[in-house]
């Protein structure tokens, strides 16, 4: 369809030089005055036939008045200004929209048009980061989850990448991780000054990968971070051309050295022969193959519904209970915000998540069942700490699949009614009425680039928690 805006100001600029009113050019066309001004006015869209009266009765084409070109600054500016009221951008700001008349002259009308430009570059501009950030990433969490997080294409290149250099079993040695790096062309070269803000850096031009000396205990790190900066090569990555298409390269890339430190044809045997004894571990998947227990746990995620016939969620978790990272086929209700993003916001108290944090001894998984409005799950997590502060990861089942994992035994039972807002987050009504308006708090922000901030009384700080620390304290005055 044309333009209305468009078509319509070009039948005014020709009735204009043609000097005819509304109603004269309305009584040649057959039309009423005020009709004809709906269409000059991009309200109406005229029949093929009416356009032809209409341009004969100019003395024009039909292709004339069809022409994409405003037919002069002023119907130029006049039409930016038309579609800018009604983006919904403006309309959020609910604002009434200006009639454009001839007693707005030219330089209120750029004024006008140009404020709304910057209205636009800026809503833009906050798109671009963080907004869009958290939509992208929400897309290809759901985008994985209808693919049950198995990315066969990736699997196959990886075991033919490591079919290549020999290796067959065992961990992944540091010497196989170089072999393939040899055969793209590349030196791995470790050094202690890499930027704050890079992992590694490769240099296509000379073959170097370079990285860091040292990483966490087992190697784990620098060979996933290796194994990363090739998988870009292998799998024919360009730049980015938005945000989207990094994290979905980032997804790939951890994908690959994933399925390279626990190959699928071995992870797949361990994990059958581990179901048929019904002892599933986390800890033992990690040992197996010299990994973290977070990259075992989603590595888990990988291959459990394609090859165990069996679905599973996956959660890291900081000590303030918000989500880094998150994961689900099985029917658990994620905690998200309006935008349906997971990263940032809190999980329930009553998930094994948070509840490891309390337990004493942390050197083995804890084990526990959840009842939540969606059914009951299993749950194995273990704890761990970073500079950044101590976290937790999370492998879940339903009921029903808690037979094949180890700890099923336990008599750990916890009930959550999240999202419900009385499960855990609301303070208590006698803590509530005691320290309402006599707290004031400064938030600590998420170190996560997706986290957006929880609501609460103060945006990013847990109500529940605030009072009743207050209330401890309180009582030791």
């Amino acid at each position: 369809m044309h333009d209305l805006n468009t078509l319509g100001q070009r039948i005014r600029h020709f009735r204009g030089r043609s000097s005819l009113t509304l109603d004269q050019l309305g009584a040649a066309v057959g039309i009423a005055g005020s009709q004809l001004s709906l269409i000059e006015n991009g309200r109406k869209e005229p029949r093929l036939s009416l356009l032809s009266r209409i341009a004969q009765a100019l003395g024009t084409d039909v292709s004339e008045l069809l022409d994409e070109s405003p037919p002069s600054p002023r119907a130029a500016l006049e039409i930016e200004l038309d579609r800018a009221q009604r983006s919904s951008v403006y309309a959020a700001l609910g604002l009434p929209a200006i009639r454009v008349s001839r007693s707005i002259n030219d330089e209120a009308l750029t004024a006008i048009v140009g404020l709304h430009r910057e209205l636009a570059r800026r809503d833009s501009e906050a798109i671009a980061t963080p907004e869009e950030a958290r939509r992208a990433n929400t897309e290809l969490r759901q985008g994985m989850r209808k693919l049950d997080n198995h990315l066969p294409e990736i699997e196959q290149l990886a075991e033919d990448t490591l079919r290549d250099v020999g290796h067959s079993t065992g961990a992944l040695t540091h010497r196989s991780v170089s072999l393939i790096a040899e055969r793209l062309g590349f030196e791995l070269v470790h050094v202690g000054d890499l930027p704050h803000s890079a992992r590694s850096v490769t240099d296509l031009a000379n073959g170097r990968i370079y990285l860091p000396p040292a990483s966490i205990p087992g190697g784990h790190g620098l060979r996933s971070m290796a194994l990363q900066a090739m998988a870009h090569r292998l799998l024919g990555h360009e730049h980015p051309h938005d945000y989207a298409d990094f994290l979905r390269q980032r997804l790939e890339i951890n994908y690959f050295a994933a399925a390279c430190l626990m190959p699928r044809t071995q992870s797949v045997e361990f994990l059958r022969s581990a179901k048929a004894d019904r002892d599933i571990a986390v800890e033992d998947f990690r040992d197996a193959f010299g990994v973290t227990h977070e990259a075992a746990a989603l590595r888990m995620t990988n291959l459990a519904t394609p090859h165990l016939d069996m679905q599973l969620h996956f959660l890291r978790v900081g000590d303030d209970g918000a989500v880094y990272k998150a994961y689900e086929n099985d029917g658990l209700r994620l905690p998200v915000d309006v935008t349906g993003s997971t990263e940032g916001q809190l999980v329930c108290r009553a998930w094994s998540a948070r509840q490891a944090f309390a337990r004493t001894n942390r050197t083995t998984e804890f084990y526990q069942y959840t009842d939540t409005p969606e059914g009951t799950f299993f749950e194995s997590t273990q704890t761990g700490t970073t500079d950044a502060g101590e976290f937790s990861i999370t492998i879940g089942v339903p009921f029903t699949h808690s037979k094949w994992f180890r700890g099923r035994e336990t008599p750990t039972r916890t009930t959550s009614r999240c999202p419900d807002k009385n499960c855990c987050m609301r303070p208590s009504d006698e803590l509530a009425n005691r320290w309402s308006g006599k707290a004031w708090s400064s938030a600590k922000l998420h170190a996560h680039i997706l986290a957006p901030l929880p609501s609460g009384t103060f945006p990013g700080v847990d109500d529940r928690e605030l009072y009743e620390f207050l209330e401890a304290h309180a009582a030791k005055e």
